[in-house]
């Protein structure tokens, strides 16, 4: 299961929305990761999503795989879209 993002904050994923991401990700058990600039990073790393240094206008794509994946794509969409972060790219 895969989402793109097409980030909106004119800050970018610093520090703060991205630790948030990652607490989000680390609740469940699916394997999830994030790509952007054709890489790839697990969504449970802090310093793989700040790798990224997503700027406003960049997209992020979210994957992910096993028995709770529906659930971890609705909250990592939930915390992009409430918090400002990114809108649903298609």
């Amino acid at each position: 299961m895969q989402k793109t993002f097409k980030i909106t904050s004119e800050d970018g994923i610093h520090a703060r929305p991205a630790t948030a991401l990652v607490n989000t990700a680390n609740k469940f058990k699916s394997e999830v990761f994030a790509e952007s600039g054709g890489r790839k990073v697990t969504m449970k790393s802090i310093l793989g999503v700040l790798s990224f240094g997503l700027e406003p206008g960049d997209t992020i794509t979210f994957l992910s795989s096993g028995e709770d994946e529906a659930e971890v794509m609705a909250a990592l969409e939930d915390i992009m879209v409430k918090e400002g972060l990114g809108d649903l790219h298609e």
